[in-house]
């Protein structure tokens, strides 16, 4: 693939000109060929399937299957084998072999979802498909090998898990090779209206109904809201106004009544100087890394020396 490709990608699945868009496109452009295991942290509905999706896309693995899985959907029952296919006669009910979702990616790339939620018996399975490349299917006493990427998600601080027993760490280190932090919506409220605008035109498509603008009032009050569900949510907010709205153009009395209140009320808020910004960033960092300073220093993607003269320079030793 050559640079200009990679470069449509990029820009096409990871829509946004704010720095943290900017950044999170060179981390996945640098580290999507590599080959590594990946952990992508960030809150519901900020696009980390997504952003898996486009590492996928950019890897040598692309000609090859991408399997999705989210571990929270699935009841802990039934998740094992659906991860690592059974036998027949594994349990009641299963008449025939199955290959499960990890050998089914053999070849490509698997993403565990909200890995997070998995039990700690699946956890300790997974840790060894990851040690000896290999899978053995429920019922099942020979290893079946495996050649896969894992791109685990979560919205959890798996650090913090660790610390607290619910997550096993030898496993956290092996999916997390490599970290990717996926900002959330408010902290790049400047792509909002690009974001609008790409979601306006896939509603359009999805509904078979026109393409509709927005109102110069209907971007700021978007704009100004922090979007706690994050881009999903801003999907959302935009069909209702399709369906709800009438003509060409979505108002601003057209998006949830939520988006407007805030709105409402940030109005009279004053704008955030640069340090404050910059200060708060820092600390949403320091407080999602748990107070751990190298993955604060990771999600900032600064060295540990940086990470300290700031934190110095704005109080938060």
């Amino acid at each position: 693939m050559d640079r200009g490709e990679r470069e449509r990608i990029l820009k096409s699945d990871l829509i946004g000109q704010s720095p943290r868009m900017e950044e999170l496109r060179e981390q996945v452009s640098r580290m999507a060929d590599c080959g590594v295991n990946l952990l992508l942290q960030g809150e519901s509905g900020t696009g980390k399937e997504l952003v898996a999706r486009t590492v996928h896309r950019l890897s040598k693995r692309r000609e090859s299957p991408f399997i999705g899985v989210n571990c929270a959907a699935i009841h802990e029952s039934l998740l094992e084998s659906e991860l690592f296919g059974h036998e027949p006669g594994a349990f009641t009910g299963a008449g025939r072999a199955t290959l499960g979702f990890l050998r089914a990616a053999d070849g490509g790339t698997i993403l565990l979802d909200e890995v997070g939620d998995m039990s700690g018996p699946l956890q300790s399975k997974l840790l060894r498909v990851l040690e000896e490349r290999a899978v053995v299917p429920v019922g099942g006493t020979q290893p079946v090998p495996v050649d896969i990427r894992v791109i685990a998600a979560t919205h959890r601080n798996l650090r913090q898990a660790v610390d607290e027993g619910d997550f096993r760490a030898d496993l956290y280190y092996r999916l997390n090779v490599v970290c990717l932090f996926i900002p959330p919506l408010r902290d790049r409220a400047g792509d909002i209206p690009i974001l609008a605008e790409y979601l306006s035109a896939q509603t359009g498509d999805l509904l078979g109904m026109e393409r509709k603008r927005f109102s110069h009032e209907a971007v700021d009050a978007m704009t100004r809201y922090p979007w706690p569900g994050n881009v999903r949510q801003l999907g959302n907010a935009i069909q209702r106004a399709y369906v709800l709205g009438h003509g060409d153009t979505i108002r601003a009395e057209d998006l949830p009544e939520e988006v407007l209140e805030k709105a409402e009320s940030a109005s009279g808020e004053p704008f955030p100087t640069l340090e404050e910004a910059v200060r708060g960033h820092v600390e949403a960092a320091l407080r999602h890394a748990g107070g751990v300073k190298t993955d604060a220093a990771g999600l900032l993607a600064v060295d540990r020396k940086s990470l300290w003269r700031m934190m110095r320079r704005y109080d938060l030793a």
